[in-house]
C-alpha cells in the first residue's frame, strides 16, 4: 500500500471510477475524472520546475477545483499549504513565505492579494480560473504514477490562527492523516458510496478537508459542496441532493435552526450530524435533534492532531455537552502544565498522545517543545473527565476569567445565556478591572425579531450562577465575529468604550 495520501483517490477511482466524488450546483466529477485531473495537475507542477518534496499553496473556495489541485500536490510528492482566501497581501506574503512555497494555486477572484504574497515568496501563482484552468492543466502531460513518501513525511502545512504571535504551521503527515481519515470513517461517520456529505466546512480548514473531503473519497461517498455558508442554501442542498452527512461547527446548526420555513424542506435523509470546531451549547444540540430528527454527535480535535482526538461515538452512550471519549489509537488526559495527570473531576488541561499529532510546528522547534512531553501534546484547552472516561471541555486556557480569585469559566455562563429564548449567539470574555483584575462581560446577538434588554439577561444569569460569576457588563451586537468555519472570535470582539 502506497503511504501517499493522494492515493486514498486513485483507490478510490479503482473501486468506484463512474461514482460521483464532488458536486457544485450544476457540475460532478466523479472519481475517475476528479482522478484524472489530478494526475494532470502534477504533470503541471512538473512542467513548471517544481521538484517533490517542495511547498505548494492552495488558495481556493469550496469549489471542485479544490480537491483536483489538492491530490494533484499530494501525489507529484509535494506539500500542500492551505490558505484562507480571505488573506490579504501581508497575510500571504507570511503564508508562503515561512514554509518557502514554490507555488500557489489562486482563486481568479482573489488573486490580488495571492501575487503581492507569491512576488514577496518568489513563488509562481496558478490562477484557478473556470474555463481557463481546465485548458491549462490539460495541456500539461498527466502523470499517472503516485510518488513514493515515507510514512512521516510531511503531507500538508496547516497555519494555527496565531492568537498569540505569528501562525505557526502545524506539519501534518500522510500517515498523521490517512490514520484520523480511517478512524473517522470507518468508527465515526461510517461512510459508504450511498452517503451524500454536505461540504459546508472550508477544506483549507483541517475539520473540512480530513472529515469532509478527505473522509469521503476513502468511502467513495458524494461531496455537494457550498462555497460560502448560508443556512437557506444548505436546506435547499440537502433536500436536492438526499444528504446523509451534515458537518459542522456549532454556529451553522444555530443558524439552520433559525430559518423561518426550516419545516418546509424535506431533510429525512439526514442520517447523522457531527459538530466540532468549538462547544456546542447544549440548547442548540436539543433543538437541532427535535427540529430535523437527526442525531448530533459532538467530537474535538485541534490542527495539530489531524484534527479528530475524541468523539461521542455512535455506538456508544451519547453525554450531551460532553467530546466524547477519545478515538481509536488516541489517549487522552487531563494534566497540570507539566502533563501530570490530575484526579478524575479536577479542572485541567487536556493532553492527547496518538497516531494523530504532528511532527511539530514547522522550523519552530521552540514552539513544539512547549508543547510536547515525552509524545504527549498539550493542547491548551481546559477540560474534565468523568467516572466513565468521558471528556469535557471547561474553557480554552487563555480565556479563563479570573475575577477578584475565582474562576470562572466562559463557557458555563454562555450555556446560561443560550437558554434564553432571545438569545442567538454570545461571547463571554473578561475585562480589565481595577480591584478585582479581571470582570465578567458578555456580547450578546439576539435572533431575528425577538427583544431582550441587557438587564433582563443579566438577570436571567444572575438568577442561575453564584454571584462572583454573571456578567456584570452585557451589550447587544447585531452579529459577532467569526472566523472561517464560522466559529465565533472573542480575540475581535470590540467591547464598548464606555466599559
Amino acid at each position: 500500500m502506497s503511504n501517499n495520501l493522494a492515493s486514498l483517490l486513485t483507490d478510490a477511482a479503482e473501486s468506484y471510477g463512474d461514482h460521483p466524488a464532488v458536486r457544485l450546483d450544476d457540475t460532478t466529477l466523479t472519481y475517475d475524472q476528479l482522478n484524472g485531473a489530478s494526475a494532470h495537475v502534477a504533470g503541471l507542477l512538473a512542467s513548471k520546475g517544481i521538484k517533490p518534496g517542495d511547498r505548494v499553496g492552495i488558495m481556493l473556495p469550496n469549489v471542485p477545483y479544490f480537491p483536483v489541485a489538492y491530490y494533484g500536490i499530494l501525489r507529484y510528492g509535494c506539500t500542500v499549504v492551505p490558505m484562507n482566501v480571505l488573506l490579504k497581501g501581508r497575510e500571504t506574503t507570511f503564508y508562503l513565505q515561512d514554509p518557502e512555497a514554490k507555488a500557489i494555486f489562486a482563486w481568479h477572484e482573489f488573486l490580488e492579494s495571492a501575487t503581492v504574497g507569491a512576488e514577496a515568496a518568489g513563488a509562481e501563482v496558478i490562477p484557478v480560473k473556470p474555463g481557463e484552468f481546465e485548458e491549462l492543466v490539460g495541456a500539461a502531460e498527466a502523470l499517472t504514477d503516485v510518488a513514493e513518501v515515507a510514512a512521516d513525511d510531511v503531507a500538508v502545512i496547516l497555519y494555527t490562527s496565531g492568537t498569540t504571535g505569528s501562525p505557526k504551521g502545524a506539519q501534518l503527515t500522510h500517515q498523521n492523516l490517512r490514520d484520523n481519515v480511517v478512524v473517522t470513517s470507518e468508527t465515526l461517520i461510517q461512510t459508504s458510496t450511498d452517503d451524500v456529505i454536505l461540504g459546508a466546512l472550508p477544506l483549507f480548514h483541517v475539520f473540512g478537508m480530513t472529515c469532509s473531503m478527505n473522509t469521503g473519497v476513502y468511502g467513495g461517498a458524494l461531496l455537494s459542496q457550498i462555497p460560502r455558508f448560508d443556512p437557506k442554501k444548505a436546506l435547499e442542498i440537502m433536500q436536492r441532493d438526499k444528504v446523509t452527512v451534515f458537518m459542522g461547527v456549532p454556529t451553522m446548526f444555530s443558524a439552520m435552526l433559525q430559518v423561518p420555513d426550516r419545516d418546509s424542506y424535506d431533510t429525512s435523509s439526514l442520517r447523522v450530524c457531527i459538530s466540532g470546531g468549538s462547544a456546542m451549547p447544549v440548547e442548540v444540540m436539543r433543538g437541532f435533534e427535535e427540529a430535523f430528527s437527526c442525531k448530533v454527535l459532538e467530537g474535538y480535535g485541534l490542527s495539530e492532531t489531524s484534527p479528530v482526538a475524541s468523539f461521542n461515538h455512535p455506538d456508544k452512550e451519547r453525554k450531551p455537552g460532553s467530546i466524547g471519549t477519545p478515538i481509536r489509537g488516541v489517549e487522552m488526559k487531563i494534566g497540570d502544565d507539566e502533563g501530570t495527570e490530575q484526579p478524575q473531576g479536577e479542572v485541567g488541561q487536556i493532553w492527547i498522545k496518538g497516531h494523530n499529532i504532528m511532527k511539530g510546528y514547522w522550523k519552530r522547534d521552540d514552539a513544539t517543545a512547549e508543547v510536547m512531553r515525552d509524545g504527549w501534546f498539550a493542547t491548551g484547552d481546559l477540560g474534565k473527565v468523568d467516572e466513565d472516561g468521558y471528556f469535557s471541555i471547561v474553557d480554552r486556557k487563555k480565556e479563563l476569567i479570573i475575577r477578584g480569585g475565582y474562576n470562572v469559566y466562559p463557557r458555563e455562563i454562555e450555556e446560561v445565556l443560550y437558554e434564553h429564548p432571545a438569545v442567538a449567539e454570545v461571547a463571554v470574555l473578561g475585562v480589565p478591572h481595577e480591584s478585582l483584575g479581571e470582570e465578567v462581560a458578555a456580547a450578546v446577538g439576539l435572533k431575528a425579531g425577538a427583544e431582550a434588554t441587557v438587564e433582563e439577561l443579566r438577570d436571567f444569569v444572575k438568577e442561575q450562577v453564584a454571584n462572583y460569576k454573571y456578567p456584570r457588563h452585557i451589550w447587544i451586537v447585531d452579529e459577532l465575529p467569526k472566523g472561517p468555519t464560522g466559529k465565533i472570535l472573542k480575540r475581535e470582539v470590540k467591547v464598548p468604550d464606555s466599559l
